[in-house]
């Protein structure tokens, strides 16, 4: 696997995690149908098992993957809690409040899991998961995740470039843009039942974001499989874009040559656009962009900092947007 060099966007050594945050998994959801690709631990984490450090999981829930690769991707950054990044969700087909996806999604069957992809490919079909991403192929990145609604995370997230992925497809010259969709099935998605969104959740990009080498293809998130509520099995990651945009449970992938329409701009298309680049200079019509909470943070001292442009990856996906009017195009 490729060891990608350090960027400018990664944070200083002052914030680096302890190791015992990193490893506290004690309250673990039990996932009985998650895509297991392989067993064993890495890094840090073998470690620390080794080393019987009171914050490792128990022997059941050990982390499910093998072979991770490492890579320079938020070496730094302070990592969230994974009890704080597990249970505070936005995953609205379990429901609205935060608590809901980790409450309601524990019955979510995730395996046999299968992606359909479609469009100006030259390879279409119905797909395993497990023969779109391979075990092989999986490595470690730490990202910050910036909500739309102004309050942040850093995850350590498992998985493959998107590009990767969709360049097993051969997408043809007419294809301008990728379209994602999230399973829709109201028996297992109880949010789902309701209105307010025009089910199935949809999403897009456009070709030469799809491509960005930051763009993952993710099917875990702290060296284990994804729970349910974080989008099992398989979900985007964008740190660049607010996080609506990192569609979760995908079944569907198709290459099309005009802009998708995705559920947020045809929601609410005066507050979310197809674009949703993180943007501190764009306020949201109701509340402003300019700084976040950083998650975890206390109810009388909340842990706000400056919000940075792209979330701090300008210098990878600036070049995407240059000549672009980012107060037109959010």
């Amino acid at each position: 696997m490729l060891i990608f060099n350090k960027k400018a966007s990664d944070c200083s050594e002052s914030e680096v995690t302890d190791k015992s945050v990193y490893l506290n998994r004690r309250q673990f959801m039990k996932t009985t149908g998650g895509i297991v690709l392989g067993a064993g631990a890495i890094g840090q984490v073998s470690a620390a098992l080794q080393d019987g450090n009171p914050l490792s999981p128990p022997i059941s829930l050990k982390p499910n993957f093998a072979n991770i690769a490492e890579t320079s991707f938020g070496k730094g950054d302070k990592i969230s809690p994974y009890d704080v990044a597990t249970s505070y969700n936005n995953f609205y087909e379990f429901g609205y409040g935060k608590s809901d996806p980790k409450e309601k999604s524990s019955q979510l069957q995730t395996t046999p899991w299968t992606i359909t992809v479609e469009g100006e490919a030259g390879e279409t079909g119905v797909f395993d998961l497990e023969d779109i991403i391979k075990e092989s192929m999986l490595e470690e990145r730490i990202y910050r995740l910036r909500c739309v609604e102004a309050w942040s995370m850093v995850i350590p997230w498992v998985g493959v470039s998107l590009a990767t992925v969709l360049k097993r497809f051969e997408p043809t010259s007419k294809a301008k843009y990728v379209y994602f969709e999230t399973l829709y099935d109201p028996k297992q998605m109880p949010g789902q039942r309701g209105g307010g969104l025009d089910w199935p959740y949809r999403e897009g990009l456009r070709i030469d974001e799809a491509m960005n080498p930051l763009a993952l293809l993710a099917v875990g998130m702290y060296g284990s499989i994804l729970p349910n509520q974080n989008g099992a099995p398989v979900r985007l990651v964008l740190p660049w874009k607010y996080g609506f945009k990192s569609i979760k449970s995908i079944v569907k992938i198709r290459f099309v040559e005009e802009m998708p329409k995705t559920t947020w701009s045809m929601l609410a298309p005066n507050e979310y656009g197809f674009y949703a680049n993180v943007n501190p200079n764009v306020d949201h019509p109701r509340w402003s962009q300019k700084q976040e909470r950083r998650l975890p943070g206390g109810v009388l001292f909340p842990n706000v900092i400056e919000t940075k442009m792209f979330n701090g990856y300008e210098e990878e996906v600036g070049s995407l947007y240059a000549g672009m009017d980012l107060k037109r195009f959010y």
